[in-house]
């Protein structure tokens, strides 16, 4: 199958349509991140389930600031020099999960490459000033491969999230031109040694759509069993602009399903496949 950047733009379906934002707790969401200075995937990353989830008084928080030092080509997080890193963002972070009344929080990053530390110093400091607000809270850590600086790693695995996660994105062929400064061996690897570090449950995601084969996801998914990952999400890419991947195919939720029956037989703890999975979608379920 030829790649998804060689293929002609197709028609979005009827399937993937998104639902406006409305609701007070829409609205209480909106106003508490602006008011605390905070950064969300589901703004930078255009989540189609921004709605659904913000409406639900839920949203998944991105510390380190909103510029990636990664250029990935499936990504509409901005490119660039980061700024300076925020000491006091970690506080913020927690006032406002405290504040949103969560009762399961989902923490993701961009990638800041340009710090020695890969950022985790933050990301532990988070999890931590979290656990000291609202100690009831549970955490689904959304982190980078930190360039496979494993003692970088070991910080996120100290603190302990409920629930740690690292995604491949796509298949292994096509890794090199979607997640450019990215290594899917190294992201694998990533996900086995939290597992092996203690980490109760590790999750993974792929994106569909992107030109991969049935055969080439099911070798993925048999490679993220293998790396002991517990949770599988299944999504379909959308093209955020025309400067990314266009979609190769808009896979039927008939395929989804196939899919996470796969998977499920593969032992996987819990699957979530549809058009319009993302990684922090139903995110509180995946501790059950």
């Amino acid at each position: 199958m030829e790649s998804s950047s060689k293929k002609e733009r197709v028609r979005k379906p009827d399937w993937l349509k998104i639902k406006l934002p409305s609701g007070q707790s829409f609205s209480e969401v909106t106003q508490s991140i602006k008011s605390n200075r905070l950064h969300t995937i589901c703004e930078s990353g255009q989540c189609p389930n921004q709605t659904e989830c913000w409406g639900a008084g839920t949203a998944t928080l991105m510390i380190l600031g909103n510029i990636c030092t990664r250029s990935c080509m499936f990504c509409s997080v901005a490119t660039g020099k980061p700024e300076n890193v925020d000491i006091t963002e970690p506080y913020r972070v927690a006032e406002s999960v405290k504040l949103m009344g969560l009762k399961h929080a989902v923490i993701t990053s961009v990638d800041r490459d340009d710090l020695s530390d890969g950022g985790s110093n933050i990301w532990a400091a988070t999890v931590r000033a979290i656990r000291k607000h609202t100690p009831s809270v549970t955490l689904e850590t959304l982190i980078p491969d930190f360039q496979g600086k494993w003692e970088n790693l070991q910080k996120i695995i100290d603190v302990r999230p409920e629930i740690v996660s690292h995604n491949i994105e796509t298949v292994k062929r096509l890794t090199r031109e979607v997640r450019i400064q990215a290594k899917y061996e190294r992201s694998l690897e990533v996900l086995l040694r939290l597992k092996e570090g203690g980490i109760e449950r590790t999750k993974s995601g792929i994106m569909l759509g992107l030109g991969e084969t049935e055969d080439e996801i099911i070798e993925a998914m048999s490679e993220l069993r293998d790396s002991k990952v517990d949770i599988l999400t299944l999504g379909q890419y959308l093209q955020p602009t025309r400067n990314h991947l266009s979609v190769a195919e808009y896979v039927t939720p008939e395929k989804f399903q196939k899919l996470k029956e796969v998977a499920l037989k593969m032992d996987f703890r819990y699957v979530e496949s549809g058009p319009m999975v993302r990684s922090s979608y139903h995110a509180e379920k995946h501790l059950v």
